[in-house]
């Protein structure tokens, strides 16, 4: 390398030529040998206390970080490395995501109930604040004792959990609970859109009913259209990827603090997402409030 031979060649004894000669010689900048030989006098990281704060950061996210979450989790650690050194850190250390498993559908869309139009059409990324959209869908995890049903409300903005509820059956009041909760933690405005499948429990008159109450409007997927509800597929993949697929539930009430758990302990305050800049949405929502914070000065 250009910049190498010039190190040699100064720290030569027989050496008669000064270092802009030699650049120009080899047709290179002083800054540039200047901005080499500050690199290569930068120490290099502790292998054990890397390699420990690396296992610290896989652990912490649930063996669920690739390498671009891996990089900003050592970043904040005070590790500043290149995506390439964090592959190959990955690599050396075992350092693998857990793997993914299908599940299955639990939407009931057979029914002869009032469906609302699809007002997001694919569109989640149009939010601007808080509560302005939520999404919400049901799933179920097998335990000892029988399926335990999760209902969850996720806000498009900020990737929160808002709301869940988790039962023995998928009636009405499973999708209700969640609501309540929702609105009770957030006390959203009037005009938020409610986007969910066409499963009964979300079209029934009584929930319908709620939503008018609180002045929400109603959207609904096309029939059979997975992808219109992205957003909470992709966090019951990550739910179930993350955590309900390598737990054995001998009891619901186990699997309910184990949710519980994933959902306050980890997904809401500490899981980076890779669509809010690689923050939590604890934190991406702490980052957004400072912001109108600063603006009203």
């Amino acid at each position: 390398m250009k910049y190498a031979f010039i190190q040699d060649k100064l720290a030569s004894a027989d050496n008669t030529h000064r270092l802009g000669v030699l650049c120009r010689m080899l047709d290179v900048s002083r800054s540039g040998y200047y901005k080499w030989l500050a690199r290569c006098q930068q120490p290099a990281p502790d292998t054990v206390a890397l390699e420990t704060a690396a296992r610290a950061a896989h652990a912490r996210g649930r063996e669920s970080y690739g390498p671009k979450r891996l990089k900003t989790e050592l970043a904040e650690m005070g590790y500043s490395m290149s995506l390439s050194a964090i592959k190959r850190l990955r690599a050396r250390l075992g350092l693998r995501c857990r793997h993914r498993r299908r599940f299955v559908r639990t939407t009931d869309s057979n029914h002869s109930l009032p469906i609302a139009p699809n007002l997001l059409e694919q569109r989640f990324d149009g939010t601007t604040a808080p509560n302005q959209v939520w999404v919400t869908d049901i799933t179920y995890v097998a335990t000892d004792e029988g399926w335990l049903y999760v209902a969850a409300i996720n806000d498009l903005f900020n990737k929160k959990i808002v709301g869940w509820a988790m039962e023995d059956h998928m009636r009405t009041e499973l999708v209700s609970q969640a609501l309540w909760m929702a609105v009770k933690q957030e006390r959203p405005k009037p005009g938020l859109i409610h986007h969910s499948d066409r499963g009964s429990q979300y079209a029934s008159h009584g929930y319908r009913q709620q939503l008018t109450q609180f002045g929400m409007v109603a959207s609904m997927s096309r029939r059979g259209n997975c992808y219109d509800n992205a957003p909470m597929e992709s966090f019951w993949a990550s739910l179930k990827k993350e955590q309900v697929y390598h737990q054995h539930y001998r009891t619901r009430a186990q699997a309910r603090a184990d949710i519980f758990d994933y959902i306050e302990s980890f997904y809401n305050t500490i899981r980076r997402h890779s669509s809010l800049a690689n923050q939590s949405p604890m934190d991406f929502n702490a980052a957004f409030i400072n912001t109108l914070k600063q603006e009203k000065i």
